[in-house]
């Protein structure tokens, strides 16, 4: 190599998208086996793991029930609302 060559480098960088949050708020209408029921149908977690997510809500309100990406989040939103539950989104940090 010459004294006047130049060396390029290059850098990928790839950028991911955040992982969005979907949340099942807690709520005076649905009952503990009815939530446990709706998240064992929606996201097919076992009885275990969706009750583990069931008593989050009710004790302490809320409870991050999936993380992924943005528009199957927002689609598990859907089904959990059609199943009158109050959930909501929110951007993982």
């Amino acid at each position: 190599m010459a004294d006047t060559d130049t060396l390029t480098l290059t850098r990928e960088e790839v950028a991911t998208a955040s992982p969005w949050n979907v949340l099942v708020h807690d709520d005076p209408v649905n009952l503990m086996g009815y939530v446990t029921f709706v998240l064992m149908k929606i996201f097919g977690y076992d009885e275990k793991k969706a009750g583990v997510l069931m008593m989050q809500v009710h004790k302490a309100g809320r409870s991050v029930v999936w993380s992924g990406e943005k528009e199957k989040a927002e689609f598990y939103v859907q089904q959990l609302q059609a199943h009158q539950l109050k959930s909501s989104l929110e951007k993982a940090e």
